[in-house]
């Protein structure tokens, strides 16, 4: 049951909603990507160990694996408006705090409080957009929210180079502010405030059971490699991570309001979308890994040259928002991502022959040509979620899509990092031809589990997505 705020969006609010939603995705893709460039910067003068930031990259992803699954119960609580307009004031603030930071261990308390912030921000604009938009109308809306997280990784090694050239490093927080501050008058005044009536108790055990497994699964993921730890207990840790999964497994059977709805993956197209989101993210995930080392320790590319080269995946990311409607209404969801799927592995296989013969414009069309590609797949796999998942379903189903999106990420840049050890077990040594002959070996690999996650895909139907992409099928009579 809705409330009494639950009223029709004006003309003006629809036509924002996409762009504010999109600035909010925008500010945590562009933060994370400018910080991992700045990170010797910050270790050198906050007078620590390069290894000890690894601590300020992980508060974050491990705040934003708690906090996200309780941004559905939030917005139905206390509504989408102040969910939304309170995630974007929590991460500003927490970027002006990480910026007057002169200790490591302020920084780190800091960057959980941005990750609290910035698990709402994604989330709840997309139960805003879902409750907002028809199904019909979808496509044309998220395709704007998709683009924010190809542009901000793209943007981010060259703004992140220029600010640690020609500024203080805690500009890099800074930047923040103001596009905070203009987002929050923007959502004040134009965000609709859908809520609840009634709301359900939240899930406390579940969150605990939950956010434990999970932060203990990504701190493993983030010191792998990098970690005094023994074989040994690396293995404990992730079967006491399993165990805590597995125990909250047992308490969504048990509980009528779990803190993950996971019933809502018997939606076949709902279930399709999450776990191709999952394992299409292990091959294509690490490819802002694995590039960046192959331009700048292999070609010996500038930090600033290589992410130049790799801009140009955003410029395509823009230019899809006017053509994937329509691709999706000429072929539908089921041929569209299981064509693009191998397109994609295709591409990261053209990655693996970049060497020190390529010429520049050549890789640049290579770029562009995969920016277009992943951008229509994030944007279908997103709405594609959607699809058959009923209006008051929208905040469970958000957060199940959202958690699974950012352990997809994370899950990406680790099966990269596993490859890279793998075929470059010597990385601070290795020559410069060596390199090159590792990351083309890790890139295929990748290629490999990209191709292969089309049989995700294949599960759907012709027809599957139909009242999102408007695509129509011929039904054979006889049946």
């Amino acid at each position: 049951m809705r409330s009494a705020d639950d009223i029709a969006p004006t003309a003006t609010a629809k036509r924002l909603l996409p762009w504010l939603v999109a600035v909010g995705f925008f500010m945590e893709s562009l933060d994370t990507t400018i910080l991992n460039t700045a990170v010797p910067a910050i270790a050198h003068a906050l007078n620590v160990p390069p290894l000890s930031m690894k601590a300020v990259l992980a508060s974050y992803t491990l705040s934003l694996a708690v906090f996200i699954p309780i941004s559905g119960w939030m917005a139905n609580r206390f509504g989408t408006r102040r969910v939304f307009a309170s995630a974007i004031g929590i991460f500003t603030l927490g970027s002006l705090l990480c910026g007057i930071s002169n200790d490591i261990h302020w920084l780190v308390a800091f960057r959980i409080l941005q990750g609290g912030g910035g698990a709402m921000m994604l989330p709840v604009g997309r139960i805003t957009m879902i409750r907002t938009f028809a199904k019909s109308e979808l496509i044309n809306a998220m395709s704007f929210v998709a683009i924010p997280g190809l542009v901000g990784p793209m943007l981010g090694p060259v703004i992140g180079g220029a600010i640690i050239g020609y500024f203080h490093w805690s500009v890099i927080f800074f930047v923040n502010i103001p596009i905070g501050l203009g987002g929050l008058v923007l959502v004040y005044r134009h965000l609709p405030n859908y809520r609840e009536k009634r709301n359900y108790r939240l899930d406390v055990v579940g969150l605990v059971l939950f956010g434990a497994g999970i932060s203990l699964l990504y701190y493993v993921l983030e010191v792998f490699g990098e970690t005094t730890l023994s074989g040994r207990e690396m293995f404990g840790l992730l079967a006491i991570s399993a165990a805590l999964l597995a125990a909250y497994g047992l308490h969504t059977r048990r509980t009528p309001h779990p803190l993950l709805r996971l019933k809502l993956l018997a939606i076949r197209t709902f279930r399709v979308a999450v776990n191709g989101n999952l394992f299409t993210r292990l091959g294509i995930g690490g490819i802002p890994f694995l590039l960046p080392l192959l331009y700048q320790v292999g070609l010996g590319f500038s930090a600033i040259q290589s992410g130049l080269l790799i801009m140009p995946q955003a410029f395509a990311a823009m230019s899809l928002k006017l053509t994937m409607p329509m691709i999706l209404k000429r072929f539908g969801y089921r041929t569209v991502l299981i064509a693009n799927t191998l397109m994609l592995g295709t591409m990261i296989m053209l990655f693996a022959t970049i060497d020190l013969a390529t010429p520049v414009w050549l890789i640049v069309v290579m770029a562009f040509a995969y920016g277009f590609l992943t951008s229509l797949q994030y944007t279908s796999m997103n709405t594609l979620a959607y699809a058959d998942v009923g209006e008051h379903e929208a905040s469970g189903a958000s957060t199940i899509a959202s958690t699974v999106q950012q352990l997809a990420v994370s899950f990406g840049i680790a099966t990269a990092s596993l490859a890279a050890a793998l075929f470059i077990p010597d990385r601070l040594h290795a020559t410069e031809p060596q390199m090159i002959h590792g990351v083309h070996l890790a890139l295929l690999c990748l290629a490999v589990l990209t191709i292969a996650s089309t049989t995700v895909f294949a599960r759907l139907r012709p027809q599957d997505g139909a009242a999102v992409s408007r695509h129509k099928t011929e039904v054979p009579t006889g049946i």
